[in-house]
């Protein structure tokens, strides 16, 4: 019979995909051979596949590179998404953007009613499209391998002929100075043409972003509304966001 300590690993590589054993010692508050000796059994019925120093599910070893991110910072991601579906009502109209945190978005928006979406995100079509009275539109393109979104001109064209009522969109980079960055342009160009189709804009993105400068610029601190994270941010970057009155959203521990 597995312990409850078997239970706590089986969660953290759910949450976290593969994870080091020195990593999973300091988690669990025991020493490198305890965690070796209770992974043991777990690599013995084939639960858990080692690799290298490191221990990782066996169904996950190998996926796609969006499903690995979707376990990064997982507990961080899906308090921000409670966070912003807070922010929404049942039968508002909502964009979203491809992203793992705009994902997380949309599994929380499973309890609403009578959405109507707009997105580039298969992920999110899916999660949401047949769903409580909702309306998905999802914007036409070549859908990457990656990520399985649309992106391109005619993906922008399309979501230009929407307006909605809360347009959010993830992040690959916050600059106090710069702003919202991403690292591929398409994204950015995209990110941007739905800020504009908002009555309300978002950004929804965890702290392991701050700090960072992106390759392509996304919009300034003007252009967004909220900014939707799980921890405080700088001081430097408070005063950008009290410069353009961005109100800050810090999601609960819950």
């Amino acid at each position: 019979m597995l312990s409850k300590r078997h239970t706590e690993i089986m969660r953290i590589l759910a949450d976290e995909g593969t994870v080091t054993i020195s990593k999973l010692a300091a988690r669990l508050g025991v020493s490198l051979e305890t965690v070796r000796r209770d992974v043991r059994p777990l690599t013995e019925n084939g639960s858990v596949l080692k690799m290298h120093g490191a221990v990782g599910l066996a169904g996950q070893v190998g996926e796609a590179p969006f499903q690995r991110r979707m376990r990064e910072n997982a507990g961080a991601k899906r308090r921000i998404a409670r966070a912003m579906a807070q922010q929404i009502q049942d039968g508002d109209s909502v964009m979203l953007d491809t992203g793992t945190t705009t994902s997380f978005v949309a599994r929380e928006l499973l309890g609403h009613r009578r959405l109507t979406v707009v997105t580039n995100s298969s992920d999110i079509a899916r999660t949401l499209a047949t769903e409580n009275g909702n309306k998905v539109y999802m914007a036409g393109a070549e859908l990457r391998s990656d990520s399985g979104a649309a992106f391109g001109a005619s993906a922008i064209e399309f979501i230009a002929k929407f307006s909605v009522t809360h347009a959010i969109i993830s992040a690959g980079a916050i600059d106090a100075g710069s702003g919202v960055m991403d690292f591929d342009l398409e994204e950015a160009e995209f990110a941007r043409m739905m800020l504009s189709r908002g009555d309300r804009t978002y950004v929804v993105t965890d702290h392991t972003k701050f700090g960072r400068r992106g390759l392509v610029s996304v919009a300034g601190f003007e252009t967004i509304g909220h900014l939707v994270t799980d921890l405080p941010v700088v001081e430097e970057l408070a005063a950008a966001l009290d410069a353009h009155d961005t109100r800050l959203i810090v999601a609960g521990a819950v």
